[in-house]
């Protein structure tokens, strides 16, 4: 799931030199002044979205922000971005059935987080062996399912679409709370809370949303970016940055086939796998938005099969050197939208970009020094706008009484066993991990409930 999902826009005019058809069409290279300017950007609009999941995940294990050794987490970073360069030079290019050819930027995915986060929790990083081990059997279903996504399309409408988003946001937001007043760790010590963590988190959100809101072109594309850079330039003037870690990080970092290890774990594959199918919608949605929108055409089954077999086959290539599932991200297919420019070469040039940026340690050393807090801020609003994204999605929806009561009971049900997660305490491992997470149980009571009660339409 993306972090910022974009809404929905008009398709921009040609910019200046182009007609309007060479725009609109995926196979058409601008020339690399274009290409270059324009990739970038489409990079730095997903920047921070693709490395909050692999910051998140280590945090929660215990090897993350103010860890003894946060190797690990560079490591994983390095990884989110390298595979999200990768997965999406599968979309733009294709190999044989995987790929859609289409400007689709892949990132990680904010869906699977409600999942890892169990799955590691202070456990430490032996616990990863589990998580990307399931990650590569939910990759390689995913790349199964989308032979047949397309027809199962009818028992996923709008409704659970809105719900499964509405349910990843919530779920999240507690993280972005507790990040901006300092952490995990410091949850209980007088520390947590105080105002130095709330001034730094507050920078951030303050200056995302003066960007968003008044910024024009890169400076509102990149306003997340540039908001932690602002909360990070505060954090450096207070002395809270130690750039330790970036010296003693090396020039060149080569990923290892199954760094974290290979571990079977029978909750988290089920986890990884059923979270797979509502990924694959989420790419569905994110390929039929970008054809209609832009190039004035539906989404043909090639290219929707083509765009989920790469999100599984990226997905399982990713957990094999221990990086986390990769979807499609919205904001990106916005962000074409804004430029009127459809070529899905500008965006191989973006994923050149982050491929470099994988290799380069000492990139993934910097994003070690941000504060907590400064994430935090960052987060709040990521995650916020998942949950807005979704109350998009839901307008669309007829809200009769049977519609209220599968999306009451749904939320209800979901939401309620994760707030208060001792109610599973007598019922197996494998069915609390998946029940506590919130996306899947109230995906399925959802998907049930409106194939069995009557008046679907």
């Amino acid at each position: 799931m993306t972090a910022l999902i974009a809404p929905e826009l008009a398709p921009a005019p040609a910019p200046t030199g182009m007609a309007p058809a060479q725009a609109r069409d995926p196979d058409w290279f601008p020339g690399l002044h274009v290409a270059v300017p324009l990739g970038i950007q489409h990079v730095l609009a997903m920047f921070v979205s693709n490395m909050t999941p692999a910051i998140i995940v280590a945090g929660a294990g215990g090897f993350g922000f103010g860890s003894a050794d946060p190797s690990q987490m560079i490591y994983m970073i390095q990884m989110a971005m390298l595979f999200a360069g990768l997965a999406t030079l599968m979309q733009t290019i294709g190999f044989g059935p995987v790929g859609a050819r289409l400007p689709l930027v892949q990132g990680t995915s904010f869906a699977y987080i409600p999942i890892m986060i169990p799955i590691v929790a202070g456990k430490g990083v032996e616990a990863m062996a589990a998580l990307t081990t399931a990650a590569l059997f939910g990759g390689l279903l995913h790349a199964f399912l989308s032979m047949f996504v397309g027809r199962i399309r009818f028992a996923l409408p709008p409704l659970i679409t809105g719900l499964v988003v509405l349910m990843i946001g919530l779920s999240l937001m507690r993280i972005g709370i507790q990040y901006a007043a300092g952490g995990v760790p410091a949850v209980g010590t007088p520390a947590f809370g105080a105002w130095q963590s709330w001034l730094l988190a507050g920078v951030v959100v303050v200056v995302t949303l003066a960007l968003n809101f008044f910024g024009r072109g890169i400076w509102s594309t990149a306003a997340v970016l540039l908001g932690l850079m602002a909360g990070y330039a505060v954090a450096l003037a207070m002395g809270r940055i130690d750039f330790a870690p970036v010296a003693s990080a090396g020039l060149v970092m080569v990923p290892m086939p199954f760094h974290f290890g290979f571990a079977i774990s029978v909750s988290a594959i089920l986890g990884f796998c059923l979270t797979g199918f509502v990924s694959s919608i989420e790419t569905i949605g994110d390929v039929d938005a970008i054809c209609e929108g832009n190039a004035g055409r539906p989404a043909t089954d090639k290219e929707l099969s083509g765009a989920v077999a790469a999100d599984g086959v990226g997905t399982a290539l990713a957990a094999v050197f221990g990086a986390m599932p990769n979807t499609t991200f919205s904001q990106n297919v916005g962000l074409i939208a804004i430029t009127g420019v459809m070529s899905r070469h500008v965006v191989t040039v973006g994923a050149l970009f982050l491929v470099l940026c994988g290799l380069l340690p000492k990139v993934g050393a910097v994003i070690t020094t941000i504060p907590i807090e400064v994430v935090g801020g960052g987060v709040i609003v990521m995650f916020g706008m998942v949950a807005s994204a979704a109350t998009s999605m839901l307008s669309g929806v007829e809200w009769t009484q049977r519609n209220m009561l599968i999306f009451g009971v749904s939320l209800s049900l979901a939401l309620g066993l994760q707030l208060e997660p001792l109610a599973l305490q007598h019922v197996p491992e494998t069915a609390r991990v998946l029940l506590g997470s919130g996306v899947l149980p109230a995906a399925v009571t959802a998907v049930v409930l409106n194939l069995l009660v009557p008046g679907r339409t």
